[in-house]
């Protein structure tokens, strides 16, 4: 079995060719083998199938060890890298964040803005702090963690001016903070 690390900078290269990298959405053992025999190089755990598979709603409605039973299944069924979708953090410190997906198994990440247990958007810098003790803890357990910053500006009930000049604004600062790629969701 490959490395963490090994999977981590072999998830990374995915994202740096000429040719865009596909990551199919799996939650199980099953549908995990099934999207690598289709020749996937890489896959991502979907919080939202995850949830359902255990009976929970999207939106942090299971509990992070649900999300993380998820994550151990699938990275261990397969020799390829996988991602996974971990909500907000489950109000979950950075450092134990990383800590603890890393054990699982998964070598990417896909962080969002949405703090579903607060009903809010975090603040643009708030979120960029975020992003960067998760690249910071990751840095420090020598794993080349992939973060994918991920805003919601664009499908949020909050009261925001101008949506775009926003979501540029945190994409930006999700760069500077060590995102390796940005995922404005619901971009008009």
């Amino acid at each position: 079995m490959t490395s963490l690390s090994a999977r981590a900078d072999s998830l990374l290269a995915l994202h740096h060719r000429s040719t865009p990298v596909v990551l199919p959405t799996v939650w199980d053992a099953w549908s995990a083998q099934a999207a690598v025999s289709a020749g996937f190089e890489a896959l991502t755990v979907g919080s939202h199938p995850v949830a359902n598979s255990v009976g929970a709603g999207d939106g942090e409605d299971m509990s992070l060890e649900d999300a993380l039973a998820g994550i151990a299944r699938v990275a261990r069924a397969v020799d390829v890298p996988v991602s996974a979708d971990v909500e907000s953090g489950y109000d979950t410190a950075a450092g134990e964040l990383v800590e603890r997906v890393l054990e699982a198994g998964a070598v990417g990440v896909n962080i969002e803005d949405t703090v579903h247990s607060e009903g809010r958007l975090r603040g643009a810098q708030e979120h960029a702090d975020y992003i960067a003790g998760v690249r910071q803890a990751a840095d420090a357990a020598g794993v080349h963690l992939v973060i994918n910053g991920r805003t919601d500006v664009f499908k949020t009930d909050e009261q925001i001016p101008d949506r775009q000049a926003e979501a540029i604004t945190r994409l930006n600062l999700l760069e500077g903070a060590g995102a390796d790629s940005l995922y404005p969701v619901g971009l008009p």
